[in-house]
């Protein structure tokens, strides 16, 4: 598999899970817990890997600024998600009103990122690495989530 279809499907599968905790009321707090866990767990790993593997390949085949542009663009992204908003959520009671208005933000910020990877990046990179480039990143980022998750 690529490594743009591998990270496309990485993407439905955390969108899903947090299209469903959004879903979730106070009362749930198993479920939300459950979901958490795994959320987090998934978007540590999708992190690290497209941050060692496929943002490092992308940046090394850019030729104009727009590449440098979309390249910071996302490890900022990353980094809102991962070390502001997720952390906020994982601390905060999964019973209470501040949950659910955390976990919508940390959808909205993970849809917005995976749209903007899959409609600007993953269609430049295609461009820029070719198909034998990304089916060897695609093998290496499956690789490493597996080791990761």
């Amino acid at each position: 598999m690529d490594a743009i279809t591998f990270l496309t499907n990485d993407h439905k599968v955390v969108r899903a899970m947090l299209e469903e905790l959004a879903a979730t009321t106070k009362r749930a707090v198993k479920r939300r817990t459950e979901l958490l866990q795994k959320i987090a767990a998934e978007l540590e790993a999708h992190t690290q890997i497209e941050e060692e593997i496929f943002y490092p390949a992308f940046k090394e085949a850019g030729e104009k600024s727009d590449d440098d542009k979309m390249f910071f663009e996302a490890m900022e992204e990353h980094r809102t998600a991962g070390d502001l908003v997720l952390p906020d959520l994982l601390q905060t009671e999964v019973g209470s009103d501040q949950f659910s208005g955390r976990a919508k933000v940390l959808k909205e910020l993970i849809d917005h990122h995976a749209k903007e990877e899959e409609k600007e990046m993953f269609p430049r990179a295609r461009k820029l690495l070719g198909k034998a480039e990304l089916n060897e990143l695609g093998e290496r980022l499956a690789a490493r989530k597996a080791e990761l998750i």
